[in-house]
């Protein structure tokens, strides 16, 4: 599926205005975006976010990160840190319903736009701030990256293999948490803002939206004095729930742990002695002898090619799945079918294809409008139409370095 315009969505009403860079702030404005929030992402001149130029494959000397964080947004070039950039953020600020920043705590104040400046222009205005540890607390001051973020949370700890360091989940986890707990709060916010008129401040931490997703690790040890640990593949004393083989060495993940999926999964091996065999006939059992019945699983599993394998379990009703590349999900006729997978045309590469809208409204879906925008492309919009400066004014500024 091709998208060049988007449907309506919910927040096609809402202006935004997104500072700061790389990851943790601009993934919020992104998802504003996506359902039809006008984002204005203000830019350095010249340079713009390092996003720009972040990520692993760079066709045409162009990143590939870039046309998806800043999807559907429009980008201006302003000198922050300038007087005169400080002021013209100030006057697209009195016309936004959303300021999302993630700057350094303190920065924005030593700018003259701190959140309480930016309300005494704008009372309705709602600030979201995205950091590594708050904007209050011993630690707040300090810089603060997602991995940080990630370790301090509790998620680091528990990832990876018990034989080996802590590991990295594979993508921007502590910093994406965070920007979907900010875009929660934003929401939040305008819904408070609906009945009382008044804007508010949405402070969100990298570690405490990481915390907020450790389910009870805290009572775990709080009450139960256990220490949650690396376990690699495996869900501890909950079996079978693992990554099996197949003859075609592909890996597939099966998830039959609740008594009556065992059943199931027995059934479908030809094994339904080992329905009632003490070793697993209950939960707790199985979760002693994880070990032993993850072999003997996968004694059965390697037997199959991984798409006979599926169809035997889908038909016996059992959870399970294939362990996903890129490829796959090209591939695959459910994310297909469900415009998982959206493409849109890019004055570099052609057509740029990227995940699609979620989750799926029934109404009001938004949609992907345009991939991330050149560097000031919206400068004229935004500067000229919205703000009403002439060219000769705009032109001044850029000769200074302004925008």
């Amino acid at each position: 599926m091709t998208e060049g315009t988007a449907s309506a969505g919910p927040l096609t009403d809402l202006r935004v205005v997104e500072m700061g860079q790389l990851l943790a702030g601009p993934f919020c404005g992104q998802l504003l975006a996506d359902f039809g929030a006008e984002v204005i992402k203000l830019e350095s001149p010249g340079s713009g976010d390092p996003m720009r130029q972040w990520g692993r494959e760079k066709p045409h000397g162009k990143s590939l990160w870039w046309p998806v964080v800043a999807r559907g947004k429009k980008s201006v070039t302003c000198n922050l840190r300038t007087p005169e950039g400080q002021d013209l953020a100030r006057q697209i600020i009195a016309k936004a319903d959303v300021v999302v920043e993630n700057f350094r705590p303190g920065t924005l104040e030593r700018w003259g736009l701190g959140v309480d400046q930016l309300r005494e222009i704008n009372p309705g205005l709602i600030v979201a701030r995205v950091s590594g540890y708050g904007q209050t607390g011993p630690y707040s001051a300090r810089a603060g990256f997602g991995s940080i973020g990630e370790a301090m949370g509790g998620i680091r700890y528990i990832t990876g293999d018990p034989g080996s360091v802590p590991s990295r989940a594979g993508i921007s986890l502590g910093d994406s948490l965070a920007a979907v707990f900010a875009t929660v709060g934003v929401l939040a916010a305008l819904h408070h803002r609906e009945k009382t008129g008044r804007g508010q401040l949405v402070d969100s931490a990298i570690y405490e939206a990481v915390l907020a997703m450790m389910e009870s690790l805290l009572p775990e040890w709080a009450i139960g004095g256990y220490q949650r640990e690396r376990t690699g593949s495996v869900l501890p004393n909950i079996a079978p729930s693992n990554v099996y083989p197949t003859k075609s060495d592909d890996m597939i993940l099966v998830a039959a742990n609740q008594d009556s999926v065992f059943g199931r999964l027995a059934t479908a091996m030809n094994r339904t002695e080992l329905i009632d065999d003490p070793r697993y006939r209950d939960h707790a059992s199985r979760g002693a002898n994880m070990a032993e019945l993850d072999d003997l699983i996968a004694d059965w599993t390697r037997s199959y090619e991984a798409g006979e394998l599926l169809d035997l379990l889908h038909e016996a009703g059992v959870p399970a799945g294939k362990i996903y590349t890129a490829s796959d999900m090209f591939n695959d006729p459910h994310f297909a079918a469900r415009d998982a997978i959206v493409k849109l045309a890019h004055p570099d590469f052609g057509e740029i294809p990227m995940h699609g809208v979620f989750p799926k409204l029934s109404e009001t879906p938004g949609g992907v409008r345009h991939p991330g925008p050149s560097l000031g492309q919206h400068n004229r919009a935004i500067y000229g139409d919205l703000l009403g400066l002439t060219d000769a004014e705009q032109t001044a500024f850029t000769e200074r370095g302004v925008i």
